[in-house]
């Protein structure tokens, strides 16, 4: 899997970025407008996270400029009819802050604004990701790097449960261990589980 990527920037586009790697491949990766925005110039160097789509007719990657950025594209394609040119759309519309915020605010009106978001689709991505966000309030100017925070927390510990379940643990039994299992990513945070669960 295609994580992060890091090399020059070869060739900007409007709703893309040709990244050049060190062995001379260049990765054609789809991005929002604001990680369009924060990418240097071309000719200099920069790094991506990555997500690679894979279809049956194709494999898209896509490239986020930060951590938070990519965890709530997660979160969006997770949602049913959103995919993943529709998640690009929706941070497009504002940074990964901004848009948890409005989710976890239930501000439906601010998401139907994104280009292919009608009322339908808004009210479903507040349904099934504002519990998911529910430590944020309604965006206001000091809560930006909480959102953040909040939204790689969050999908840390989604994965972490999977991973727990794909184990074949009870549902039960990862709970618990979640409970108290610590760490920032989902790979430590399933190792610390594992641990304490032998003790």
């Amino acid at each position: 899997m295609i994580t992060l990527l890091r090399g020059t920037v070869y060739e900007r586009r409007s709703d893309s970025v040709v990244l050049l790697t060190p062995g001379g491949v260049g990765y054609l990766l789809g991005c929002s407008s604001t990680t369009l925005a924060e990418l240097p110039p071309v000719g200099h160097e920069t790094e991506l996270r990555c997500h690679l789509a894979v279809r049956e007719d194709a494999m898209t990657l896509y490239g986020f400029g930060s951590e938070p950025e990519r965890d709530l594209f997660h979160l969006l394609i997770g949602v049913q009819a959103v995919g993943p040119k529709l998640a690009l759309a929706a941070l497009s519309a504002g940074g990964p802050d901004e848009i948890a915020t409005s989710i976890a605010g239930g501000d439906v009106k601010r998401l139907q604004q994104v280009p292919g978001i009608g009322k339908r689709t808004a009210e479903r991505i507040v349904s099934e990701l504002r519990e998911k966000l529910s430590g944020l309030a309604p965006a206001t100017p000091g809560r930006a790097g909480e959102a953040a925070r909040s939204v790689v927390t969050v999908t840390a510990r989604d994965e972490a449960r999977d991973g727990l379940l794909g184990l074949g643990m009870p549902p039960d039994e990862v709970e618990r261990l979640l409970a108290v299992a610590e760490g920032d990513t989902a790979a430590t945070i399933i190792g610390d589980a594992l641990r304490r669960s032998r003790g």
